[in-house]
């Protein structure tokens, strides 16, 4: 099992920028993939992003293209969001997740089991 402890959510206007990380423990982190998902008030939860264990592919939802990018630093065991060009409908919880499958070349969305507790962001218009 991996444990996964975000940071980096906070306030910031439109337009703002934020650096959103989650740090895993427990498994071998160079080993799987890592994604990003958010629930905002009233929502389903929504896909934000992926990355390969490697690092090599990386996968975003709609509404994020362009704006947000994932990376990952195997040796701090951490996974990254950089978040610009915020809107208020970004406004969520954001959640870090990891893949339960090892060494794959790609992202399965259903294969993500552990999860961290998350953390707010808010973008105020």
């Amino acid at each position: 099992q991996v444990q996964l402890v975000e940071s980096g959510g906070g306030l910031v206007q439109a337009g703002g920028s934020l650096r959103l990380s989650c740090t895993a423990s427990g498994r071998t982190f160079s080993s799987y993939g890592m994604g990003w998902f958010r629930r905002a008030p009233g929502k389903e939860r929504e896909f934000v992003a992926a990355i390969t264990w490697s690092g090599s592919s990386t996968y975003y939802g709609d509404s994020v293209k362009g704006r947000f990018t994932i990376s990952r630093d195997n040796a701090k065991s951490t996974v990254y969001l950089q978040m610009n060009s915020l809107k208020p409908e970004d406004t969520a919880i954001y959640y870090c997740a990891a893949e339960g499958r090892t060494y794959s070349d790609y992202i399965l969305i259903t294969d993500f089991g552990s999860w961290g507790q998350g953390t707010q962001v808010t973008v105020s218009s």
